[in-house]
Parts: structure tokens; C-alpha cells; sequence
């Protein structure tokens, strides 16, 4: 009887999981997730391990183990721009993204820059209408809402909030342990690439699956 009451919690815990509703908004032939990711669990009811300093956060990139934090580990900023996960989380066998949508790839993303002008303009459209310095709002916003919720670099310090945003893709990089991730900058309309160390931390978007 323990054994069965164990098994349903843990039924009834990977169905909240799975049916978190995601607000959708659809982009030429993709839909995509139009808030960041702020699950702390994986797909299949598992905790994500939280950094609650920046040791936390260092060793756990230094281990190949996933993670997740909150912008200078302060749960507040966790309300506006959810979470901050390394790569070793988005590529967990357990899954990151919901049932029903995943992470998108490099080439995922390339479609929705290309839709959105190509990367010397995507940016206008992809950021949200507000919450940047410099003058960086969106211009041309197209409900993709993308945020300045900065980033975390490998020894857990942070940066960028308000004049950067970073997401990471599912592709592996061009070099040993690194990832592609895609990056807006408050100064800029431009929506660029970069190959980065798996132990850095960005947010995350999901796109569904067709």
C-alpha cells in the first residue's frame, strides 16, 4: 500500500509538471513560448539543483551538473525574468522543456531571426516594449517579448540585467564544452550568436513541437 501511494504522488507530480500552461504565440511556421523558462523541476518530476551562491554555481559547472539560479541569486528577479540555467541542465536526459514543446536548436532559431528580418533587425521585434536602458525597447514589437535578464558567467557572477538578454539553444558549439546561445544587447538591433562555455548561465525559451 506505501509502495502504491508513493507511485500515485508521483503520477499526480509529473502531471503538474507536464501541464504547466505555456502563454503561445505563433511565428511563421513556429510557435514559440513567449515568457522564459521558470520550472525547477525536470520533466519527469526530478528537482533541479538551485545555486544559492556563486560557489554553488561555479562547482557545479566545474562537475558537469546541472543547475539553476536566480539573478544574483535574488528570487525576486525570478518573477519578471524566471530562471537562469546552465547548458548541463538544458541538455539533461531527465528534459528541461514541458511535454510537448522542447528547446530549440541553432537552426530553430536562425528561422525565427530570418522571419524577424534577419539578425541585423530581428532585434527590434524580438525584445519586449520595455524594461531596457539605452533606448533599447523594442521598436517593432511582434509579442515575442524578449527580456534583459542578463546573464551568469562560470565563477556564478552576474551581469547585464536591463541591457542584455541571453538564451540558450539545445546545439552543441564549435568548441570543446560549449553551446550556442542567442543574444540581444540593449545598443543594438541585432540578434547574435555566440558559442559559449556550457557552465555560463542563460535564460531559456521553449518552442512546441509540431
Amino acid at each position: 500500500m506505501k509502495f502504491l501511494l508513493i507511485l500515485f504522488i508521483s503520477i499526480i507530480s509529473f502531471s503538474i509538471v507536464a501541464q504547466t500552461p505555456m502563454k503561445e504565440m505563433k511565428f511563421g511556421t513556429q510557435t514559440w513560448v513567449v515568457t522564459n523558462l521558470n520550472t525547477s523541476k525536470f520533466v519527469n518530476g526530478e528537482i533541479i539543483p538551485q545555486a544559492k551562491t556563486a560557489a554553488e554555481w561555479k562547482k557545479a559547472g566545474e562537475e558537469r551538473k546541472p543547475v539553476w539560479a536566480y539573478y544574483n541569486y535574488i528570487a525576486e528577479n525570478g518573477k519578471k525574468y524566471g530562471k537562469i540555467y546552465n547548458w548541463y541542465a538544458v541538455n539533461d536526459k531527465r528534459g528541461l522543456a514541458p511535454i510537448g514543446y522542447k528547446i530549440p536548436s541553432e537552426a530553430d532559431w536562425k528561422i525565427l531571426i530570418d522571419y524577424c528580418g534577419g539578425i541585423m533587425e530581428a532585434g527590434k521585434k524580438l525584445k519586449s516594449i520595455s524594461g531596457w536602458k539605452d533606448k533599447g525597447n523594442a521598436s517593432a514589437p511582434n509579442g515575442f517579448n524578449g527580456l534583459p535578464g542578463g546573464f551568469c558567467l562560470d565563477d556564478g557572477t552576474f551581469s547585464g540585467l536591463e541591457t542584455a538578454g541571453g538564451w540558450w539553444t539545445s546545439s552543441e558549439g564549435q568548441y570543446e564544452n560549449s553551446a550556442w546561445d542567442r543574444y540581444l544587447e540593449a545598443e543594438k538591433n541585432t540578434s547574435e550568436t555566440y558559442s559559449e562555455s556550457k557552465s555560463l548561465g542563460f535564460s531559456v525559451r521553449c518552442i512546441k513541437i509540431k
